[in-house]
């Protein structure tokens, strides 16, 4: 996926690496909310890892398979029994060798309360399919299998899915839009001839140029990818930092409130090539990436390998990870 970006003054250019390069920031200002006194309805770990493992159950989830349209009706299924509204959105997608296939960003919303005062919205995001090509793995003979995606996809779904259940029980003043991209991680193979640009992450592209309602706008939005692993680690990638730096240090100073500043770690990294690029770049909505970011690696361990699987996934990463955005949000819209 994402390869790692480095951003100029003038131009942005592509390149890909093994790893970030770290470096330690001013720690962000003090928040003026109490987050570790901010109720928020409570989040079930045990239900989202349910959810990861749902996903997996159907398979492979890439492009033109049963798995992929059965997995979508699946999404689409369960959003609807929490939001007011849900909306598969078909498209079209050419990948890196020119194949065309056909990928469905599943949109769900969840309205704030009619006496809700603020008239705004918040995107949260994560990308659904499961990668065609182990092309990371120590195995060459795995370089062209798929990969079940657990953590790289799925780990995000499911905690988008729990949070989607416990919000719409508890609404915010403000309304909340979830969006599972589809066809992100199909991007260019490592065993490619040529690297293709512009080939990984084709539902955010298609929908930042397509939004499911006309002249969308958002306050923020946090895209959550790999967001499983058992030593989570996240930390202040460049993307972020200039695209929406007030959001990253709003989330990260809740984070620290709440006693995890050692998974969300107050680092700068390289930029990364993901949903939020685009949304950015594209759409003008300001958002983050919280991306699993293991030191000395690409990711994590598991990364684009056919041991991206359910036993690498831990149920209090899912629930930290959630909580903190949980208490960012509830602490600046609060209930009605």
């Amino acid at each position: 996926m994402k390869n790692y970006l480095i951003v100029l003054a003038v131009a942005t250019l592509f390149v890909a690496c093994n790893g970030p390069a770290n470096k330690k920031t001013t720690p962000a200002d003090s928040p003026t909310i109490d987050y570790s006194q901010v109720a928020i309805p409570a989040f079930n770990a045990d239900s989202a890892y349910q959810y990861v493992a749902d996903q997996l159950a159907y398979g492979y989830r890439i492009p033109g398979t049963k798995a992929q349209s059965e997995c979508a009706n699946y999404l689409a299924r369960q959003m609807r029994r929490w939001c007011d509204t849900v909306i598969v959105q078909d498209f079209p997608a050419t990948l890196w060798n020119g194949t065309t296939v056909r990928g469905k960003n599943i949109i769900a919303s969840i309205e704030a309360p009619a006496e809700a005062s603020t008239g705004k919205r918040i995107l949260l995001a994560a990308h659904w399919d499961s990668r065609m090509w182990a092309d990371h793995d120590d195995d060459k003979d795995n370089h062209r299998s798929p990969i079940l995606g657990a953590n790289d996809g799925a780990s995000g779904v499911g905690v988008l899915m729990e949070m989607a259940r416990v919000i719409t029980s508890q609404r915010p003043d403000v309304s909340i839009d979830f969006i599972f991209f589809d066809v992100e991680d199909q991007g260019c193979p490592e065993w490619a001839d040529n690297y293709v640009e512009d080939s990984w992450c084709k539902g955010s592209q298609y929908w930042s140029a397509n939004p499911h309602t006309p002249f969308y706008t958002a306050v923020y939005g946090v895209l959550f990818d790999m967001v499983g692993t058992e030593q989570p680690r996240y930390t202040k990638e460049e993307v972020s930092r200039q695209y929406a730096p007030g959001v990253l240090n709003k989330m990260w100073a809740a984070a620290a409130a709440l006693g995890h500043d050692k998974i969300f770690e107050n680092t700068d990294t390289d930029p990364i090539l993901d949903d939020h690029y685009y949304v950015n770049r594209i759409a003008k909505v300001p958002m983050i990436d919280i991306v699993q970011n293991t030191h000395g690696m690409s990711f994590f361990e598991h990364w684009h390998t056919v041991d991206d699987n359910l036993d690498h996934i831990d149920r209090n990463t899912l629930r930290i990870t959630a909580e903190v955005v949980l208490k960012t949000i509830y602490g600046d819209y609060g209930v009605k």
